[in-house]
Formats: structure tokens, C-alpha cells, sequence
């Protein structure tokens, strides 16, 4: 599963994340972020170092620098 943060303030990226890893269905293990990279680091910093659910259990960074994979237990 993918979901794209481009144009998001970080609280309302964080918060659409938060709703989002509630509600997805259990058997989905891996959900890759996109939160861009040449507009700053803001989204990219929020989601790799101050997201924090339950169902996350790793952030891996990817080949591209825009995103982030995120495993889900």
C-alpha cells in the first residue's frame, strides 16, 4: 500500500498517517510513504524519526530518498 504526503503541513500528514495505520486492514504488512524530498525535510523528518503507532515495526529508507517503507506487524 502507498500514501502520498506532497502538500501536507506535517501535523496534518501525521495525523492522516495515524487514521490511516488504524483502520488498515491486518494483512497489510508493508505501507511505503511518499513524502517527497526537494521541498525540505519537514514530512520526510516527521515520518522517520516522530511517528509512532502500535502497528509500526520497522521504518526502512528506501533507494529513493523521497520515501520511506514502512513495515506493519
Amino acid at each position: 500500500m502507498e500514501v502520498n504526503l506532497h502538500g501536507l503541513t506535517a501535523p496534518d500528514a501525521k495525523r492522516q498517517l495515524e487514521q490511516l495505520l488504524s483502520r488498515i486492514d491486518a494483512g497489510v504488512t508493508e505501507l511505503v510513504v511518499i513524502h517527497g524530498y526537494n521541498n525540505g525535510q519537514v514530512l520526510r523528518d516527521m515520518v522517520r524519526k516522530q511517528l509512532k503507532h502500535p502497528r509500526i515495526q520497522a521504518k526502512l529508507l528506501s533507494l529513493n530518498p523521497g520515501q520511506t517503507r514502512i513495515l506493519l506487524k
